[in-house]
């Protein structure tokens, strides 16, 4: 068996977050409010999933889109610092960089995208050679990559075909009809990663216990990520859910979800039992809280893992 360049190759969307911090109020219509901070960093769940899995210690590769413009040099930066290989992202002049603007106010937060690249990105832009020199796949925002979409079935089985483990989060639908053919996707994913609400949306469902019904015929590994409540597990029927690690000074919540896939893929592909994957991917989870924007808690590895032992008592074995 060769040994392959890469342990994780992404496939997604790529932008910057301008994050507006420390509102006194939750904007109105109409009105001026002032946010005393401000920053701007890598965003899009694919780029954050990507760069704070390098951060922990995997071999990382992107597979997506940017405008040749100053978003584009800067998200192109950011992933080079983490040691995120970019041969594999076009850069088109066509086309702008994705920007999506938040505004943070306690623990809720109002968002607006100019998704750019990111809608015009498609399946024949692959690197497929990319691909073959990784041990897995991951794709995530199915719904904002409207050109990609009619390919994604088809690139996981081909990754399944060439050996590659997947990997796939859905998120949010920001036209909200949630329009997916699962049973087309799902056979061809290992770990499927939806939040409570993307599910029981794309389902049309009221409860968990009645999406899962839908899917598990179809569906490998479930986890669905439920914020301050924890995550739950579900593997052949049985669901399992587990407490979230919380830090009692949330700066935001942006990217913890993908922080938590990082995490759950990184000890994933370290042959860890499903327990350990699903326990580090919720410690990770929250060390994204401890600082602004998606990647910000995530400077470099030592750092991470200083912050699990002294938040969490973890220590690595």
């Amino acid at each position: 068996m060769s040994i392959k360049k890469y342990d994780v190759v992404v496939i997604g969307e790529l932008n910057v977050d301008l994050i507006l911090n420390k509102t006194d109020v939750f904007p109105e219509i109409g009105k001026e409010i002032l946010a005393r901070q401000m920053n701007l960093v890598l965003g899009s769940s694919s780029a954050i999933f990507a760069s704070n899995l390098s951060c922990l210690g995997a071999k990382v590769a992107f597979i997506g889109k940017t405008g040749a413009d100053l978003f584009g040099d800067f998200v192109i930066s950011s992933l080079h610092s983490k040691t995120v290989d970019t041969t594999g992202i076009v850069r088109d002049r066509s086309c702008s960089t994705g920007a999506t603007v938040v505004v943070n106010f306690n623990e809720d937060r109002a968002m607006i995208t100019h998704p750019g690249a990111m809608e015009t990105f498609s399946g024949n832009e692959v690197n497929w050679e990319i691909i073959r020199q990784s041990r897995h796949l991951h794709i995530s925002s199915y719904f904002i990559q409207t050109s990609l979409q009619k390919n994604i079935g088809d690139i996981f089985r081909k990754a399944k075909q060439l050996g590659l483990t997947t990997s796939f989060d859905p998120q949010w639908d920001p036209a909200e009809n949630w329009k997916i053919d699962l049973d087309q996707i799902l056979p061809d994913i290992d770990l499927f990663f939806p939040n409570e609400a993307e599910i029981l949306k794309i389902t049309r469902s009221s409860t968990v216990e009645d999406a899962l019904q839908k899917i598990k015929p179809a569906a490998g590994i479930i986890v669905i990520k439920q914020g301050n409540r924890g995550s739950t597990i579900v593997q052949d029927g049985k669901a399992h859910l587990l407490p979230a690690f919380l830090n009692k000074e949330v700066v935001d919540a942006i990217g913890a979800g993908d922080s938590f896939n990082a995490g759950f893929v990184y000890r994933f592909l370290q042959d860890k039992p499903l327990e350990y994957c699903h326990r580090f991917g919720n410690m990770i989870a929250a060390v994204s809280t401890t600082a602004a924007g998606g990647t910000g808690a995530f400077s470099g590895r030592q750092e991470v893992f200083t912050v699990l032992k002294e938040k969490y008592g973890y220590e690595e074995n």
